[in-house]
């Protein structure tokens, strides 16, 4: 784990989301307030850690897809900490000139990131807040790496359920497919009520209380959310239903998994 002495201007005073994910998926940059949290998750809902990984393991599954369709540019809006098999990881493997812009306001996050991607002429970290569209497409970062004239993979891993109906969260989405050329694709995942018992309720209002609110959607939501998509086969479904690799990665009950996933395409 990292220091628990914090860098000047990054609040560990409470938990957060980014460092908390951090280590449910088992990354070193977390803070003591992070792992104290975390562990009250763990109380409530044991498969935490599990769960994350899945939302993890979809993320690769639709990079991959998207670098099928012959996708060369990512944008990752709500990056995170940079793990074992991040989305340049993954797209650079298939072809090392594809393109990739992460987007994150945790310092940590942004930080880390850096001292990741150094070195490396076709990935980069831009530190704004994703709920400003236009400070993001209009960043020299974004605009050096990516050219929309061309398709680009939009990618919001867990990150819409932390946007209240209250902030547009179907305006957001608008805004970054209008920026976006025919043929560019969106990767979503979501926090979900559907199918799930009261420990996720529990784990919900524990979030709330103490690092962010959290507001989990149904499928109906989630599509009313990506107007202007086309929601490709499966269609919405639990993260592990979404292409796996093998059948049985699926499990008995893929709802367990707590989160939806999809992937759209804009014509």
């Amino acid at each position: 784990m990292i220091d628990d002495r914090a860098p000047r201007g990054i609040d560990v005073d409470k938990p957060n989301a980014a460092r908390v994910y951090d280590f449910l998926i088992g990354g070193k940059l977390n803070y003591a307030i992070d792992r104290e949290f975390a562990e009250r998750i763990l109380q409530v809902r044991p498969e935490a850690r599990e769960l994350a990984l899945l939302n993890r393991r979809w993320l690769r599954r639709a990079v991959r897809f998207g670098a099928s369709q012959g996708i060369r540019q990512f944008l990752d809006i709500g990056s995170g900490m940079p793990t074992v098999g991040h989305v340049h990881e993954v797209v650079q493997a298939i072809d090392p000139d594809s393109r990739v812009v992460y987007v994150d306001n945790e310092p940590i996050a942004v930080a880390h990131s850096e001292i990741v991607l150094e070195g490396n002429d076709n990935a980069a970290m831009v530190q704004a807040d994703a709920e400003l569209p236009d400070d993001v497409l209009e960043h020299p970062t974004t605009q050096r790496l990516l050219d929309f004239t061309e398709p680009v993979m939009l990618i919001m891993a867990a990150f819409i359920h932390f946007v209240p109906d209250s902030r547009n969260p179907a305006g957001l989405i608008a805004a970054y497919r209008d920026a976006l050329a025919p043929g560019s694709y969106l990767a979503l995942s979501s926090g979900t009520f559907e199918g799930q018992g009261e420990e996720v309720r529990r784990a919900a209002e524990l979030y709330q209380k103490s690092v962010t609110d959290v507001f989990a959607r149904s499928r109906e939501e989630l599509r009313a959310l990506v107007a202007g998509f086309e929601v490709l086969p499966p269609g919405i479904v639990f993260t592990p239903e979404w292409r796996p690799d093998d059948p049985a990665d699926v499990g008995e009950r893929p709802e367990l998994a707590s989160q939806l996933a999809l992937v759209a395409r804009k014509s």
